[in-house]
């Protein structure tokens, strides 16, 4: 596991990130405007505050706004777009850390039914000049001390990409266990089913 190096933020370490008006010319900068967020900052206390949820399309983070939800993959890319459409570097970056009831509040009982204590699960986050700003994690929750793997990536690659480093990380994990990867991979889907029908994240 390797430590990322980056101060830790959430929800309300909004200003850690940079700030910019929106000018509602572009979308996704007239949905912001129409809903009364005038500015970058405004615009991710806005997303913070919606719903953990799976969107219809993991790699359409538009759909947001749309449905009123999201996930630590389609919130952050979401405002990761929308500094990129200024010209203004937040990074989307994606993670692997062992998820326990812990670092995840919600999760500990599927984890417990499986005699597990953690999984491997994929986690975003976005970066800017060396502060780490997380949108959708719980205010109780341990922070995430270390990962197993991080890397910046696009916007739009919280679809098929996002999962495909995910399976192959967990099909590592589960093999260095001598645990069944698909077995692994459904106690991973109940643990996400658990955190959204508790609104946790």
């Amino acid at each position: 596991m390797r430590e990322t190096g980056v101060k830790r933020g959430c929800g309300a370490g909004v200003e850690l990130l940079p700030n910019f008006a929106l000018d509602g010319r572009v979308r996704p900068d007239a949905a912001f405007v129409a809903l009364g967020a005038l500015d970058y900052h405004a615009a991710v206390r806005y997303v913070w505050r919606l719903p953990y949820g799976r969107n219809t399309d993991r790699a359409d983070y538009g759909s947001v706004l749309e449905e009123g939800r999201g996930t630590c993959g389609t919130k952050h890319a979401l405002l990761a777009a929308l500094a990129r459409d200024h010209g203004v570097p937040v990074e989307l970056r994606l993670v692997i850390y062992e998820m326990d009831g812990r670092n995840t509040p919600g999760v500990g009982p599927v984890l417990a039914r499986y005699g597990l204590d953690c999984v491997p699960e994929a986690h975003c986050y976005l970066a800017y000049r060396g502060a780490r700003v997380d949108l959708t994690r719980a205010i109780q929750a341990d922070p995430i001390e270390s990962f197993l793997y991080e890397e910046t990536i696009e916007p739009a690659g919280t679809g098929a990409y996002k999962v495909e480093v995910h399976r192959r990380f967990v099909r590592e994990w589960a093999s260095a266990r001598g645990l069944d990867y698909h077995l692994v991979w459904r106690i991973r889907e109940e643990c996400i089913g658990a955190l959204s029908a508790s609104d946790v994240a």
